[in-house]
């Protein structure tokens, strides 16, 4: 793992004679976070083109300084670096290989330019993708982009960037321009499993939240009340904030509590919800997973050890 500044810091710019030197940028889709992050690549001093497929959206940023185009042909000429950042991964096939595989963006780059693949989209697809560009002599990265729009704007975004060294190194100097923090997290095809790996649990999280505040609400509790302490805990803050680091994580699965307690208190839960009419699918599927505990000699264990537990159900080597 490696970022572009520590914690806290400002974030870092690239030169833009290094920005330059990388040659013609051509940036695909220009959406809420594609359009920030091509301002953000202007700003800093890139050659840029951008391009999407909506007459709206161009004369949004018809401010920028720089050509855009509707066609990503167009763009693309000559480009020696093309981003795209687009809804799914068919949109990005189509862009780089055009209708029937044939008269994409991908024919018209300069030879060995480098694709920077951004957009989320189907992991699968995008090793396949990035298979055929490498047959047609290009170098290829996937690297999706986490946090807001807000935070994009203000070049604070998240790459997770999946590659070769080299390809990464190259692309460096453009991912300053966009982001306070830069992660290779390894070979190519890496970026975009992390990515989707944290939408999965941030949109896990969104259900679980919902569910713990409507039940909250179903017994009459005061909402700023139930947020204001909620805020504070380990269930509000986040495992991964509390005690995932301290405990299974860092090896020790000695119970600061059980999961034969967590069973119990999930049971009294779920046993209220159902007193009140709360419906609490999340607290169902977690129920089953600690009552599976004691089966697999994990009762006694911290609660954190569920990571254990689920890891042996899914075959994970250790």
């Amino acid at each position: 793992m490696s970022a572009a500044t520590p914690a806290g810091g400002a974030p870092a710019r690239p030169d833009p004679a290094t920005l330059r030197a990388l040659g013609p940028v051509a940036f695909v889709g220009l959406g809420v976070m594609g359009g920030a992050m091509l301002r953000n690549l202007v700003r800093a001093g890139a050659d840029c083109r951008g391009c999407d497929a909506s007459p709206a959206t161009l004369e949004r940023l018809a401010d920028l300084g720089c050509p855009l185009f509707a066609d990503p042909v167009d763009a693309a000429r000559g480009a020696a670096v093309l981003v795209t950042m687009l809804p799914t991964s068919a949109h990005t096939r189509q862009v780089l290989f055009g209708e029937a595989g044939r008269g994409g963006a991908a024919a018209v780059l300069a030879d060995g330019a480098l694709v920077i693949e951004m957009s989320t989209g189907d992991a699968l697809e995008t090793d396949r993708i990035a298979a055929e560009l490498a047959a047609a002599g290009l170098r290829c990265i996937d690297a999706p982009v986490g946090r807001t729009p807000r935070e994009a704007a203000a070049g604070r975004a998240l790459v997770m960037a999946g590659g070769d060294t080299e390809d990464v190194a190259r692309a460096r100097p453009l991912f300053e321009a966009l982001a306070d923090t830069i992660v290779h997290v390894g070979p190519r095809g890496s970026g975009i499993r992390l990515k989707l790996v944290n939408n999965y649990m941030g949109m896990v999280g969104m259900v679980m939240t919902a569910e713990a505040l409507m039940f909250a609400a179903k017994l009459g509790l005061d909402r700023a009340t139930v947020v204001k302490v909620l805020s504070t805990t380990a269930a509000g803050r986040g495992q991964l904030n509390t005690n995932y680091p301290h405990k299974v994580l860092a090896g020790d699965v000695t119970p600061d509590f059980p999961l034969r307690m967590g069973y119990k208190d999930i049971h009294l839960a779920m046993n209220l919800a159902a007193s009140v009419g709360a419906p609490l699918g999340l607290g169902g599927y977690a129920r089953e997973m600690f009552a599976l505990a004691k089966s697999w000699g994990r009762e006694e264990q911290d609660c954190t050890a569920m990571l254990l537990l689920l890891e042996d159900l899914a075959q994970v080597p250790r």
